[in-house]
């Protein structure tokens, strides 16, 4: 069975910097996409960043774009959101995700991920 647990929300100020985790188990991490979305309260699910099986491929919302970061380590079947200049908007709930086949190109689309973590929480005051 896969499992993702998030891990690293919190609350911050505006401007600062949080550093999301996403341990994953149960699967060959290394050969799926991994994706980062979040959802507000009362606002649908959406697309944060995304990351290539290998590493070698990103994608970002325009939102985040320039600010956030995404990547992972194989070896640790680790993912990482690296957010910086955090603003109020940014406030949610975070999941990981992994996409549902793998040696893909990323994909921004939550349908198209199959197993999802429980969430880590960030906040943001302004």
């Amino acid at each position: 069975q896969v499992q993702l647990v998030e891990s690293g929300g919190g609350l911050v100020q505006a401007g600062d910097s949080l550093r999301l985790s996403c341990a994953a188990s149960g699967r060959t991490f290394s050969n799926y996409n991994m994706g980062w979305f979040r959802q507000a309260p009362g606002e649908e699910r959406e697309f944060v960043a995304a990351v290539s099986w290998d590493g070698g491929n990103t994608l970002y919302a325009g939102s985040v774009k320039g600010r956030f970061t995404v990547s992972r380590d194989n070896a640790k079947n680790t993912v990482y959101l690296q957010m910086n200049s955090l603003k109020p908007e940014d406030a949610g709930l975070y999941y990981c995700a992994t996409d549902r086949f793998p040696r893909i190109s990323p994909r921004m689309t939550a349908v198209e991920y199959t197993y999802w973590g429980q969430g880590t929480q960030v906040t943001v005051s302004s």
